[in-house]
């Protein structure tokens, strides 16, 4: 099935030439109730979609085009535990790890759910252990420094979500993240520790990936010069389900915690994976941003499509990128917290929808998965803002932002939220050639001089974007925010008819660079491979004795 021949996207694709000219500016000056009617609540939670290029129309077709495709239908076998995760025959349910109502959850004819409360069971005796004091390292000092060694999933999750909950860090409690296999990333991080008070967590589901076990035998070797193996046992804990493995890395099984295949790396924080989330700022913070990842599915499950979040920004997302051909799509959190937030959607959105093949198998000819990127603001206002503002392409954007501070600092908090506002504002409203010429002429330009700078100073305006606007952020609405992108990136692959769950184009690197290290040795034969990548080889192996 594609998309492209459903009725309603065909009507879509006549509304668009019909709308794609029509000016915001003009729509927000002809309607005084617009932000009522384009923006919608889930608790604290405000999106306003009002600057966007839409009308009532636009979003009745859109709404319609999810109905065609069967959005409520997929949203309940998603919940429901059905194999959606068909290449890798999986059901899909992240949502079964913060299901706080407790609520049976079958997979194959068993309730998961007391599988899931024995691991936080277990997560919140260890935290507790380690957080009394009755848990210590071998030379009897107190655990204060976590680090985390894991790739992808493993690591962008329980990182993101350990640097935006920073105010709630439990005292005493630093938590650090190694992923990167250069070595610079783990010599960095051990630079500032001490053994005999680090406590690290291997996260490995299958405890063979590379960067993670390279990464983790090399952080046992420096534990190790002021240790004893046995002591390995104390300082070394595992996220994983390869008992063996661990048993043999010298971790005690006991302290091995397990999540299952229906959660997929990119989800998999709200797992054992947040260990080292719940050792940061304690189990009963992790446990609320449970409740607020919970509480964003019960708003998706029940809320109809019209006044539902996740479903109304997935179907904006999906009448740019396949009608006004964007690429892609920034994120901008007005939050210094939230630092890490874009690149961990970039995983989310990109690993889930960077697709060219149906759930059927075959090829797509519509596209599929934009780009996602962003910062902090206000720092890309003075980056890449300008090219949001006056570039050749259409970039849609989500400002991010809380109200107010855990660091409230005189008017701080004042001129960030102003700035944020503002550009959304900017973004809708542009500038004009009339507009410019009085204010170049206020300045006291003239003729020919005001004529040749009046071009550059014009604003097209008309560039949409969305606000999604809280009290503060808390682990609560952490919580909401990551579930309501990930409901949004679900919302989307249904309509484009991809699996969002499987990531396959993740492994074909991996298994080419199994092929290359062996010729990287300076004594190996090197096997066949395309002449720029043997020739590299060549040059490496040269420069390596220089």
């Amino acid at each position: 099935m594609t998309p492209l021949n459903i009725p309603e996207w065909q009507s879509l694709a006549r509304h668009y030439s019909d709308l794609k000219f029509v000016s915001m500016r003009e729509q927000f000056a002809l309607d005084s109730g617009r932000f009522d009617r384009f923006s919608v609540k889930s608790g604290d939670l405000l999106l306003d979609y009002s600057k966007n290029r839409i009308t009532q129309e636009t979003i009745d077709k859109l709404i319609e085009l999810a109905e065609a495709v069967n959005i409520p239908d997929w949203i309940e076998r998603m919940f429901t535990g059905d194999t959606i995760n068909l290449t890798e025959g999986r059901a899909v349910l992240h949502t079964a790890l913060r299901n706080r109502s407790n609520t049976p959850v079958m997979v194959d004819g068993e309730d998961v759910m007391p599988l899931v409360n024995a691991v936080l069971a277990k997560m919140k005796a260890f935290c507790e252990q380690v957080h009394n004091g009755s848990r210590l390292g071998f030379s009897g000092k107190r655990i204060t420094d976590i680090v985390n060694i894991g790739i992808g999933g493993s690591d962008l999750g329980p990182a993101m979500i350990c640097d935006a909950l920073e105010p709630y860090a439990v005292e005493g409690m630093a938590a650090h993240f190694v992923s990167n296999v250069d070595g610079t990333d783990l010599s960095t991080t051990l630079a500032k520790l001490n053994p005999e008070t680090t406590l690290f967590v291997i996260a490995s589901k299958t405890f063979t990936t590379q960067e993670t076990l390279t990464n983790a035998e090399s952080a046992r070797d420096w534990f190790l010069k002021a240790a004893k193996q046995e002591d390995v046992a104390k300082h070394f804990v595992a996220v994983s389900t390869n008992a063996e493995a661990v048993a043999n890395f010298g971790i005690d099984t006991e302290n091995m915690f397990e999540f299952w295949d229906w959660v997929g790396g990119r989800y998999s924080f709200w797992s054992a994976i947040g260990l080292p989330i719940a050792l940061y700022v304690g189990m009963d913070n992790f446990e609320r941003l449970l409740d607020g990842g919970h509480e964003m599915d019960n708003h998706f499950r029940n809320q109809p499509l019209a006044e539902n979040i996740p479903v109304i920004m997935g179907l904006l997302g999906i009448w740019y990128a396949n009608f006004f051909n964007a690429q892609t799509q920034a994120i901008v959190p007005y939050d210094h917290s939230l630092a890490r937030f874009p690149s961990y959607m970039q995983q989310l959105d990109m690993e889930s929808n960077g697709k060219f093949i149906n759930r059927g198998g075959q090829r797509i000819s519509y596209k599929t998965g934009p780009v996602i990127w962003g910062t902090p603001g206000t720092n890309g206002q003075h980056a890449y803002f300008q090219l949001i503002h006056q570039g050749t392409q259409l970039i849609p954007v989500d400002f991010v932002l809380p109200v107010n501070s855990h660091y409230p600092k005189s008017d701080h908090q004042s001129i960030l939220l102003a700035n944020g506002l503002a550009q959304s504002e900017a973004l809708m409203k542009g500038k004009t050639a009339e507009e410019v010429r009085v204010e170049l002429s206020n300045e006291g330009y003239e003729g020919k001089e005001l004529e040749a700078l009046l071009p550059h100073k014009v604003f097209p305006g008309n560039r949409p974007s969305n606000i999604l606007l809280f009290s503060k952020l808390t682990p609560e609405m952490l919580g909401q925010l990551v579930a309501m992108y990930e409901h949004k990136v679900f919302v989307q692959g249904a309509i484009w008819n991809i699996n969002s769950f499987d990531q396959w184009g993740v492994e074909l690197g991996k298994q080419l660079a199994k092929a290359i290290l062996p010729d990287l040795a300076d004594d190996a034969a090197i096997s066949a491979h395309d002449s720029s990548t043997t020739n590299m080889i060549k040059l490496i192996r040269e420069l390596r004795q220089s």
